[in-house]
């Protein structure tokens, strides 16, 4: 009996979609962390988003390239924050 099976089904997800399931807390702390940064520095451009810690709520700012997330981080885009 043969019990490998070759699945070809193409599983499409979209990026957005993420968005939707985005606890407040997250939002709220991500928008504290880029007010926080933009009180000390007005010249930045526009960021990315923010890279945050579901855990501890502790975040960094990014502004180039697609964040590189530690499992227990989500990203949160700066649409959500503004």
């Amino acid at each position: 009996m043969n019990v490998l099976v070759n699945v070809d089904t193409a599983i499409d997800v979209n990026e957005n979609d993420f968005t939707t399931y985005l606890d407040p807390t997250l939002i709220q702390s991500a928008r504290l962390i880029y007010e926080t940064y933009f009180s000390v520095h007005p010249e930045i451009d526009r960021p990315l988003g923010v890279a945050i810690n579901r855990i501890t709520h502790r975040g960094k700012i990014i502004f180039s390239g697609k964040p590189i997330l530690l499992p227990q981080e989500c990203f949160v885009p700066f649409e959500l924050i503004e």
